[in-house]
């Protein structure tokens, strides 16, 4: 199993045009991930992507049938998925990465506050990709992550603007 390729997003809110944009420079990919409010776009991101696709609602994601959290395992390493909101990232993120650790999990991946956000000690790494519709950040840039996780376990992220 090679390398992995994930591209990383949130916060579309039913925006897909920078999607659109960013998808032809970044494909191929292995996995796409979104970490909520997503908005009706699910099925249509599913298509354009051209790889497995995996959700979680977020606050604004009305009467949806998606998980609230997820853990996943890319190449083997246990990776912990939510919105964030139920965690209150907008003030702390220690309950987000202690919810991760708990559950095994040695990546944290949450959206919601619209900030990029990356924080890697020895045991975890805590990251938010920012929005790619409404980033809310001092420059108001679009934002997304690209992660790679190799075939020992190993990972290295990039925040990428679109």
């Amino acid at each position: 199993m090679p390398e992995k390729k994930v591209l990383v997003i949130s916060d579309t809110h039913g925006r897909t045009d920078n999607l659109d944009k960013i998808l032809p420079l970044v494909k191929p990919l292995d996995q796409l991930i979104h970490l909520g409010d997503v908005g009706r776009d699910v099925e249509y991101i599913e298509v354009i992507a051209e790889c497995p696709c995996c959700f979680v609602s977020g606050n604004n994601d009305f009467y949806s049938t998606l998980p609230r959290e997820r853990l996943i395992k890319l190449n083997g390493v246990p990776v912990f998925l939510t919105h964030g909101h139920y965690y209150y990232v907008n003030s702390r993120k220690d309950y987000v990465r202690s919810a991760a650790i708990q559950r095994g999990a040695r990546i944290a991946l949450f959206g919601h506050t619209h900030v990029p956000y990356l924080e890697e000690d020895n045991t975890i790494l805590v990251a938010n990709p920012g929005s790619l519709s409404l980033p809310r950040q001092a420059d108001a840039c679009p934002t997304y992550m690209l992660l790679y996780i190799a075939e020992d376990g190993s990972f290295r992220v990039e925040q990428c603007r679109v």
